[in-house]
């Protein structure tokens, strides 16, 4: 049998998933990133656990499956974006891999010609917002300013996917859905902003060069599958944005409609024909020449009930205090939950309370404020071409009683899909058209792409 890999180069998980011809999830793997937080200010992963937790993922995916990495046919990924490495001139890591959540960059101020030119920073990047500390550009000039010995030795800047593909092939390339995040990119024509790059003191020649998702980039080598326990000679395909590769492997290119993943924040995804950058959301290149897909973002995410749990219901699972939120009645009996109530003091990101409210109130009326936070967040990517309907991914997906108050409060249909991992199944995907298994992404998606649930409103 022939199998396609997809590896999901997540935050918080690395996770590798195997699937059939037939688009079945044959075998998952699953890691902890092991970060290092230092001061509380940076965020590293150190270059060997890198490997170490990707090798781990890979085997036991292939252990479950039962299958040995022979049967693979290709790989590809979904990637974090902003989360980078510096090589010399020998290719040698200078740095660890420094990840997006680093906060080092913070008292570095970024080209004043951004927010002078805020209307042509966001037509050429399709970024609806200035750049922060979160992002690589931020962090590249704070090594410039705070560390120039090592920035005189640096010879490559590498995304954390451009590391994996680079490693695995020998070839510095990067895929234009995970650069487009990163505000050095000219969208547009999917090549490095030389304006931009000037500006911030970078050298083009440091960086790989921008290919669209699903390009092939070659196959894997010796050395390269030594690191991971494969087998020299898979295919391997440039992938995406974590958050592309959900939307791949929930059929949007095709289906039309809009995905939503509740996780830590909230984030929402469409496609569209049309580039048109808007100040509330992020516009990249899609699949395919003339398709882009758009997301937008808002951290009213599962943080408040995470924070919830562990600051006042300790003694309950999360799955628990789901359980005693379903008995409690729309409105939570006048208990109402301000967006992102954990960055408030105690309880004071709810209003109205009552000596009768319970945890289950409590729980109740921090999934209505989410939801509320997602009807906004619909609106800014929703376009007029776009189906009626929302595919719901991400762990809140999980949640049944979280999707019907999803589906109550924006009167849309709600999908959930079969596999649980779509930025594994969308890497996959790419991994098997790459190959040419199938006839188009709408073969490929029709097949690969079903729904283990509809949720409805109550009307």
């Amino acid at each position: 049998m022939a199998f396609f890999l997809g590896i999901d180069l997540g935050t918080s998980y690395f996770k590798a998933g195997l699937f059939d011809k037939d688009g079945n999830l044959k075998g998952l793997g699953r890691q902890v990133v092991m970060k290092e937080t230092g001061n509380g200010k940076t965020c590293e992963l150190p270059v060997p656990v890198f490997w170490s937790t990707l090798r781990t993922c890979i085997a036991e995916a292939l252990a479950k499956a039962g299958i040995s990495s022979r049967e693979i046919l290709s790989v590809s990924y979904s990637s974090q974006a902003n989360s980078f490495v510096l090589l010399d001139k020998n290719e040698n890591t200078l740095t660890p891999l420094i990840l997006w959540p680093d906060e080092r960059a913070g008292d570095i101020d970024l080209p004043e010609w951004i927010s002078r030119n805020k209307n042509t920073f966001l037509k050429k990047t399709g970024l609806g917002s200035i750049p922060g500390t979160q992002f690589a550009v931020a962090k590249l000039i704070w090594l410039q300013r705070k560390q120039p010995q090592t920035w005189e030795r640096t010879n490559s800047i590498l995304s954390i996917s451009d590391y994996l593909t680079f490693q695995l092939t020998g070839q510095k390339i990067s895929d234009v859905s995970t650069a487009s995040l990163t505000g050095l990119l000219d969208v547009p024509e999917c090549q490095w902003w030389d304006e931009i790059l000037e500006l911030s003191s970078l050298n083009r020649d440091f960086l790989p060069h921008p290919e669209r998702t699903g390009t092939f980039v070659g196959r894997i080598t010796k050395t390269g599958a030594e690191l991971l326990g494969l087998v020299p000679g898979i295919s391997y395909f440039t992938g995406a944005l974590d958050h592309h590769c959900a939307a791949i492997g929930s059929g949007l290119p095709e289906n039309n409609y809009i995905s939503e993943s509740t996780g830590t924040v909230l984030s929402c995804v469409s496609y569209t024909n049309k580039y048109e950058p808007a100040g509330n959301r992020f516009i990249a290149p899609g699949l395919t020449s003339g398709r882009y897909f758009q997301m937008a973002f808002n951290d009213n995410g599962a943080q408040s009930l995470e924070w919830y749990q562990q600051k006042y219901a300790s003694e309950f699972s999360i799955p628990e205090l789901l359980e005693l939120a379903a008995s409690v009645k729309s409105g939570c009996d006048g208990l109402k939950a301000e967006p992102c109530a954990y960055t408030f003091k105690d309880l004071e990101g709810f209003q109205n309370i009552n000596q009768f409210h319970t945890h289950g109130h409590f729980v109740k009326a921090i999934l209505e404020s989410t939801s509320s936070s997602l009807a906004d967040l619909i609106k800014s990517v929703k376009h007029p071409d776009a189906n009626e309907g929302i595919i719901s991914t991400g762990g809140g997906a999980k949640s049944r009683l979280w999707t019907r108050i999803k589906a109550d409060t924006l009167k849309t249909t709600f999908f959930i899909p079969e596999c649980n991992e779509t930025a594994c199944l969308g890497a996959a995907m790419i991994a098997a058209h790459g190959m040419r298994e199938y006839g188009d992404w709408n073969e490929l998606m029709k097949k690969w792409v079903r729904f283990k649930e509809i949720v409805k409103p109550d009307t």
